[in-house]
């Protein structure tokens, strides 16, 4: 049986279905990951429901999926997610076209659902759907923050940590299979522990991952700001594996936007922190994201907000349109910011960003990283510093005159830098020119 999983939205849902497809390759089922050769006995679209274009794209796949499916290309579709949890009745009755709607968490029941043998399935085993050198590690499900514009927690619930051994379990796994970087996801990463250990303890998990002898990079996304624990910063320090990396969203920066948006913290504790952090952590790559056109978000809020960036510099900037979301706090709040102000909005900030980031990478040239090569493309080698996160950050572009090989480690001299990637050659050209 051929199966075809798509993955929209985030990295936790990439976990999700490679968990997925952990079960039904364990089932006999051939599993491809956004296949485009048809046809396919199932097509399993694993949604997302985070923000209205996220939506609108969810929607958008699976009608392009039942349009193949009227053309006999594809059997069973099944839909399921984030936005099955939100709209399940709803999408029931719209989309007749779809055999079965699964939420978040039911990897199992779907793989049951396409076919019994997978009920002896171990749970836990991934078939990944990155390149073999790199996996994202789910630390934790599930957030208990109140942000009023946000409906994870309406859409994933709780938080719920995973047991450190488990984690580190799941890791040696990951690292017998040849991964190397680990990137440690969840809702709120820095929240990780407080559930099944009282306390804070991501350090606690970072130094029992760190132990893993072929594991090269650890890497953090998805940090909270408000009561940040200040260990990591001291772990950066000491512990080579760890990159110097952090994913901290921030949202805005004024004190009523802020109080709002209930981000438990104001604008002078996020200066502070985020001053703190590039203070303690120099060469520390700070990628944040924020929301142009909050409701209510005033003409000087925002100019504000484009001082902050000026005056942080922040390595990575993400930007989203705000978007009222059914059932969260502030869906009860006026949408008063247009829908083209909001566009304008978010386009002043990431052209402020886009000289920023040419800036910071023109000081790169003649500078020497340590390059991981991801994959191939054209011409190029394609790889990426330990200041860069797959598929959201800098790309580092080396020549295929060089006889590199994907999930190798490379040091390069940065030789070129652009708005948002990197031109790089091998340090010693002559180990790795082909004409040697």
């Amino acid at each position: 049986m051929k199966v075809n999983i798509i993955t929209l939205g985030c990295s936790k849902n990439l976990v999700d279905s490679e968990l997925l497809g952990g079960f039904l390759t364990q089932a006999g089922m051939e599993v491809r990951y956004d296949g485009e050769q048809m046809p396919f006995d199932v097509v399993i679209i694993n949604t997302c429901g985070f923000i209205d274009q996220a939506k609108e794209e969810a929607i958008d796949t699976i009608l392009a999926v039942c349009e193949e499916k009227s053309k006999g290309n594809v059997g069973k579709i099944i839909a399921c997610g984030c936005l099955i949890n939100l709209y399940k009745q709803e999408l029931q009755q719209e989309l007749k076209e779809v055999d079965a709607f699964f939420g978040t968490a039911q990897q199992k029941e779907i793989a049951q659902y396409i076919n019994d043998n997978s009920q002896d399935a171990n749970a836990g085993v991934r078939k990944l759907s990155t390149p073999r050198h790199y996996a994202y590690l789910k630390i934790s499900e599930g957030c208990d923050r109140k942000c009023s514009f946000c409906s994870i927690p309406l859409i994933r619930g709780k938080h719920i940590s995973r047991p450190i051994e488990d984690l580190v379990a799941e890791a040696k796994a990951l690292v017998n299979q040849g991964v190397k970087e680990l990137i440690l996801i969840a809702q709120d990463t820095t929240y990780y522990g407080v559930d099944i250990y009282g306390k804070r303890r991501l350090g606690d998990l970072i130094r029992e991952l760190a132990k893993i002898e072929s594991l090269v990079w650890i890497r953090i996304q998805y940090a909270y700001p408000n009561q940040f624990p200040l260990e990591i910063l001291e772990l950066m320090k000491t512990e080579p594996k760890l990159c110097k990396y952090i994913d901290m969203p921030l949202q805005h920066i004024n004190d009523e936007v802020l109080q709002s948006m209930r981000r438990n913290i104001d604008g002078k504790q996020t200066r502070a922190l985020v001053e703190q952090i590039k203070k303690e952590i120099p060469d520390i790559a700070f990628r944040t994201t924020l929301i142009a056109g909050y409701s209510g978000e005033t003409k000087q809020q925002f100019n504000e907000l484009k001082a902050f960036v000026k005056q942080m510099r922040f390595d990575r900037l993400g930007v989203f349109e705000y978007s009222p979301q059914e059932g969260t706090a502030a869906y009860l709040l006026p949408d008063s910011v247009s829908q083209k102000e909001k566009s304008r909005r978010l386009n002043e900030l990431m052209e402020m960003q886009q000289e920023i980031s040419l800036e910071i990478n023109q000081a790169k040239i003649g500078k020497v990283f340590n390059i991981i090569i991801d994959r191939e493309e054209g011409e190029y080698w394609i790889g990426r510093t330990e200041y860069d996160s797959p598929e959201v950050d800098n790309e580092v572009l080396v020549s295929k005159k060089f006889n590199l090989r994907i999930g190798d480690f490379v040091r390069c001299k940065i030789t070129e830098g652009v708005e948002f990637d990197l031109m790089a050659e091998p340090v010693d050209a002559s180990l790795f020119d082909n004409k040697k």
